[in-house]
């Protein structure tokens, strides 16, 4: 939800991470002009709209945020740029601020074939009108993640180990407000946040207190959750897929626990059409048909970075083995003890955030 980085693996020496981004500026250069895509770090790579390139022998040109906050408040100052990637808990809060145009769906190729079970979350991408606002696209969990050769299973079978002191200073969470009281509202019980109470906001944040007792870090970014897990900085983390599984597809000794008593949390990212665009439209839709309905993106998404594609006829086309491996077999099973990040009240959201400040500088 969600923030994703660049995967860079474990060891890598700084050399080659300066030449990898060198060579990451230069290719930007050379970017389609006639399109801006504004998103999270890591999605440029051509494996996820390779029939875009196929179609203007480039890539869109991209430039990032690193939470949507930030992208909220750059694109209300002026900045422009023709899509942007933003998770569905903030979908409504961009609409109701008139940064978003609506989509027009006919122009993209395999709209009838997202997920039903994804367009019925409320508030996501259409409005009472008929208006469709965002295309889910991309949508994964924060799940407890740990170093089995440090931690027994046994040990982390409740989220509750998050807050158990035999776990102090080997813990991480994000930097993030939302996937910070996903975890709590599931520790309470509480798996439709939008209807948090006075009380279970207090008793959600007071579990946040016990859980920075144990902090050794808050991670802001996939890079540093996957050095810090693979470092051996942290045994315990509250990640999202791609951390897992890369260090799993390294051979590393990293489990994701998607089966804790209370469940994980469950967040869909997408991309959404910013008002007074200024590239070229079709451009634009072009774009939004390669990443939505080519089957090799979705094989790419869910064996590279562990999450789900939101086209069930993509996702149709992916190796059932891979999709058991990675706990998309049974979409109805994996559903089941979730809490989606669905939008929250503006009130809520800025309650949260104050507090989780607070609770970050040990207030």
């Amino acid at each position: 939800m969600h923030a994703f980085t660049r995967k860079t693996k474990i060891g890598i020496s700084l050399a080659l991470a300066a030449a990898l981004a060198a060579s990451v500026a230069s290719r930007a250069l050379a970017e389609d002009s006639e399109l801006t895509v504004f998103d999270w770090s890591g999605y440029e790579e051509p494996a996820f709209h390779p029939g875009y390139v196929a179609k203007y022998n480039d890539s869109p040109a991209f430039t990032f945020f690193g939470d949507e906050d930030e992208a909220f408040e750059k694109i209300r100052a002026g900045f422009k740029a023709d899509l942007a990637h933003p998770c569905s808990q903030s979908v409504v809060k961009w609409r109701e601020a008139g940064l978003l145009q609506p989509l027009d769906t006919s122009k993209i190729a395999g709209w009838n074939d997202l997920n039903p079970g994804i367009m019925a979350m409320k508030n996501l991408a259409t409005t009472e009108d008929g208006k469709a606002w965002f295309m889910p696209w991309d949508w994964g969990n924060t799940a407890l993640t740990y170093n089995s050769e440090k931690i027994k299973p046994e040990e982390v079978t409740s989220l509750k180990a998050f807050a158990d002191p035999k776990f102090k200073g080997r813990v991480s969470i994000g930097d993030n407000v939302d996937d910070a009281y996903a975890l709590a509202s599931l520790v309470i019980g509480l798996k439709d946040w939008t209807q948090m109470t006075d009380a279970q906001f207090a008793e959600a944040s007071a579990f946040l207190r016990e859980v920075h007792k144990n902090v050794r870090l808050y991670w802001t970014d996939s890079t540093e959750i996957v050095q810090a897990l693979g470092g051996g900085e942290v045994d315990l983390a509250w990640a999202w897929n791609d951390a897992g599984t890369q260090l799993a597809n390294e051979g590393r000794p990293f489990v994701i626990n998607r089966d804790t008593t209370e469940g994980l949390t469950t967040w869909v990212c997408g991309y959404v059409h910013l008002k007074d665009a200024p590239g070229k439209a079709d451009k634009a839709y072009d774009f939004l048909s390669a990443v939505n309905s080519d089957p090799e993106v979705a094989k790419y998404i869910v064996s590279d970075w562990g999450y789900g594609h939101a086209n069930a006829k993509a996702m149709e086309a992916v190796d059932p083995e891979v999709l058991e491996d990675k706990g998309y077999a049974d979409v109805a099973k994996f559903v089941d003890k979730t809490l989606f990040q669905s939008p929250v009240p503006t009130d809520l959201k800025s309650r949260m955030i104050a507090e989780f400040e607070k609770i970050k500088a040990g207030y």
